[in-house]
């Protein structure tokens, strides 16, 4: 009884220790960016040229367009942006990239307050949202 006991405490104790990534919609991000909560675009550079990107966004492209990455280079960039701490926001073309990075700086990585915009800019701009010229 007692093992079971402290078996779900410890779960418990974890599970408040662990912060869950945030899906943001576009008010939300509208929010956090009136806050200054930094945008870090993954995208590539084609891709920041077709649609645009949302003012004050710091471009750093995760995924080649072959899928490949480097981890260590990429995060030696990000880590000039935000540290382990600090809120950040991701954002892709759909969602799908961002959920995958934000899995990775979450829960292998540690970091407290990752938040990715959960249907990406193409949601961001169907909505009306303005985006700029990179």
């Amino acid at each position: 009884m007692y093992k079971l006991l402290f078996g779900v405490f410890l779960f418990f104790s974890a599970a408040a220790v662990h912060a869950a990534v945030k899906n943001l919609s576009n008010s939300d991000v509208k929010k956090m960016v009136a806050q200054g909560v930094p945008v870090i675009d993954i995208r590539r550079t084609e891709e920041w040229q077709q649609t645009g990107i949302i003012k004050g966004s710091h471009l750093l492209t995760f995924f080649d367009k072959n899928g490949h990455y480097d981890v260590h280079k990429w995060l030696a960039e990000f880590n000039k942006i935000v540290s382990m701490d600090e809120p950040f926001i991701l954002i892709c073309r759909s969602g799908n990239r961002t959920a995958k990075i934000s899995k990775l700086l979450d829960e292998q990585l540690k970091y407290k307050q990752v938040s990715h915009v959960a249907k990406g800019i193409k949601n961001w701009i169907s909505a009306g949202e303005s985006t700029i010229k990179p």
